[in-house]
């Protein structure tokens, strides 16, 4: 993408009612408003609040809160010109639970309360498989103690990955915290059993992976 259009993007992503763009120096004075109050000031409901980090291009969110109308959907990315094309989608299409959020996922817990989110998905995220970049995992210890705080009691997450080594450690990271598993599987397309809400949803990358036969995983677990 040129410096052009990512410019016009993010110059288009200010003029959306369903983007939300905190700097990073307001919200390390805990000086923004939204927190705590994502179904008061932005949904306008008391429905569940579920976050996808690294949304890209907000396809994922886009699906998900068309197929469960009833459920409040936040894609969040620091990428804001890929997610432009999903927040736009979202306006033209007068989907009204989807929102997009432009900050670093480190920083959620200064934009989400406690108890304030029911559910989090991580989808196809990079694995970051070399060990001096395992800071950057994001199922890594501080990732996951990030999550517990904004979560609901008995709260979801989800990750689905294209990567066995991110599966493998997460899975391997959550015995080790004594974490509850609710569900785990290494091909969700091929085995039986897998929840819809997995396989009902695809990502354009997605199925590019399906079409040259490598195997989605999927882990569904609670930290509190």
């Amino acid at each position: 993408m040129g410096s052009k259009n990512k410019l016009k993007r993010f110059k288009e992503n200010e003029t959306f009612s369903n983007v939300y763009q905190p700097k990073r120096d307001k919200l390390l004075d805990g000086a923004f408003p939204i927190k705590g109050n994502w179904n008061l000031e932005v949904f306008k409901n008391n429905n569940p609040i579920v976050l996808e980090l690294g949304c890209g291009k907000g396809e994922y969110t886009l699906a998900l809160a068309e197929r469960y109308p009833d459920k409040n959907f936040i894609g969040i990315d620091i990428k804001g010109a890929r997610f432009w094309r999903g927040a736009k989608t979202a306006l033209e299409k007068d989907i009204y639970n989807a929102a997009f959020l432009r900050i670093q996922i480190e920083l959620i817990e200064y934009c989400f309360a406690s108890n304030e989110v029911d559910e989090i998905w991580i989808t196809f995220p990079d694995p970051q498989i070399k060990y001096k970049r395992t800071k950057h995992r994001l199922t890594n210890l501080q990732f996951l103690d990030r999550y517990k705080n904004i979560l609901k009691p008995g709260g979801l997450v989800h990750l689905k990955t294209d990567s066995e080594f991110m599966h493998g450690y997460t899975l391997g990271l959550l015995h080790g915290l004594n974490k509850e598993i609710i569900y785990s599987n290494h091909d969700i397309y091929t085995n039986y059993g897998s929840p819809e809400v997995v396989t009902a949803v695809q990502t354009f990358y997605e199925q590019q992976y399906l079409e040259n036969d490598k195997p989605i995983t999927y882990l569904q677990f609670k930290l509190n």
